[in-house]
């Protein structure tokens, strides 16, 4: 397998990849040292329990050789240990000895038996590596040891419990481990998918590590960049647009004072067109940063009905739909130049309006302009809202216009702490939506 597969199979989370490595390095770190223990503990243990077998069989021999032959049977179940038994007489027939941990135990038994006892041996078969040492004592009475194997090093009882304890305490460092690691990754992203220069926020929190430290500054660095990198760029778009009132002002006047002709039709209509940019590049620099406008509470029935009424009366098809009630603390100048806006392109491209209400949880509430113009194709719909952007098709130049309005709502609606959205209604034509808290 190769590590290109061996990492496609880890899960995509880079908490998970990292919880499954930690915590699959710890155990195997944590098993090698636990196996590396026991051996050592199981050396020691066989080391010491061979030493005490020849230790106890070279005493039981001795003891069992300079006693009387009457009273040895006496003797044998207190010489006997729980690893070797003694008996008298010649024992059971076996095969030879060959396994490894055998010879060991015979060299153990021929080193305790010394020259004086010679001694064989065997094997018994089926007996689950069971052993006989035959030997005969001085006067010639035939003696057998008989060795049956046991653990070396028996486990605990209580062993297995410490190990799942290890196992837990070894999952909770490793989850808190990670989490440690990975929260500030997160909330620097969160801020990342958060960020908007023209609104303030409180910058990223600059604690913690090092490392996390020095990428929370140079996140918010970045940020204030930004914000600056905009800032200044609406201030210039400000600056030239204030600064072509003044000739576009004399070019008119020149105009005004010329001859009546087709060119200065031409040349008027132009003028009033580059004046009606102008105009909107100073709403839209001046919509980005706010207007310095304070909050204040406002009847929601009273205040739709009066941008309703104000184009009702120069003869607009302008209309509120279902009931509206309730209040709302917002800025109202720059709520009604967002409705305005999307009153003035449904006017445009549809010839009529319909203003609705709408309550929704959290408290928001959410004002919808709806016409039933040409609409704007779903692929462009994000398009729509970026400044000095046009339709070709129906929306286009010759229905006027800058390409600004929707930009100056999406401005203002973000100073409000809202949002504003477009939508294609069924059955054909626009909607253009305000969300504000």
């Amino acid at each position: 397998m190769t590590a290109t597969t061996a990492f496609s199979l880890l899960p995509r989370s880079l908490r998970a990849r990292l919880f499954l490595i930690l915590l699959a390095g710890l155990a195997i770190a944590y098993g090698l040292s636990f196996s590396a223990l026991y051996a050592e503990r199981s050396m020691a243990a066989k080391a010491v329990m061979f030493r005490t077998l020849e230790n106890d069989v070279a005493t039981s021999l001795a003891v069992l050789d300079r006693t009387p032959a009457a009273e040895r049977p006496e003797l044998l179940e207190w010489l006997s240990r729980g690893n070797y038994s003694l008996a008298l007489g010649p024992g059971r027939a076996g095969v030879p000895n060959k396994s490894p941990h055998g010879r060991e135990i015979a060299a153990r038994l021929e080193n305790a038996a010394g020259t004086r006892f010679p001694l064989r041996i065997e094997a018994i078969p089926g007996e689950g590596g069971r052993l006989q040492a035959h030997l005969n004592l001085s006067d010639g009475s035939p003696l057998t040891i008989e060795i049956t194997p046991r653990g070396i090093m028996p486990v605990a009882d209580w062993l297995p419990y410490v190990l799942v304890a290890q196992m837990l305490l070894l999952l909770g460092c490793t989850w808190f481990a990670v989490r440690e690691a990975i929260r500030p990754l997160g909330e620097l992203a969160a801020a990342a998918d958060a960020l908007d220069p023209n609104t303030k926020s409180a910058p990223l929190s600059e604690a913690g590590p090092s490392e996390v430290a020095h990428a929370a500054r140079a996140f918010n660095a970045m940020r204030e960049r930004i914000a600056h990198y905009l800032e200044e760029r609406v201030q210039i778009l400000a600056a030239i647009s204030h600064d072509l009132q003044t000739p576009i002002t004399r070019m008119r006047l020149r105009a005004d004072m010329a001859d009546d002709t087709p060119e200065k039709d031409k040349l008027v209509s132009d003028l009033r067109e580059i004046e009606r940019l102008v105009q909107d590049g100073i709403a839209y620099a001046r919509s980005a940063h706010g207007s310095g406008e304070k909050t204040a509470r406002i009847d929601l029935a009273s205040f739709i009905d009066s941008i309703a009424y104000d184009y009702q009366d120069t003869g607009k098809a302008v209309s509120v739909t279902g009931p509206i009630d309730g209040t709302a603390s917002t800025r109202p100048h720059a709520l009604r130049r967002i409705l305005s806006n999307f009153i003035d392109n449904a006017l445009k491209f549809a010839g009529a309006a319909e203003i609705e209400v709408e309550h929704r949880d959290g408290g928001a509430i959410a004002i919808t302009v709806l016409d039933r113009g040409p609409g704007i194709p779903d692929d462009m719909l994000a398009a729509a809202m970026q400044p000095f952007f046009r339709l070709e098709q129906s929306r286009n130049r010759e229905t006027g216009g800058t390409g600004l309005g929707l930009a100056i709502a999406q401005q203002l609606a973000a100073t409000l702490g809202g949002s504003v959205r477009l939508y294609n209604r069924s059955g054909g034509g626009l909607a253009a939506e305000v969300v504000i808290p």
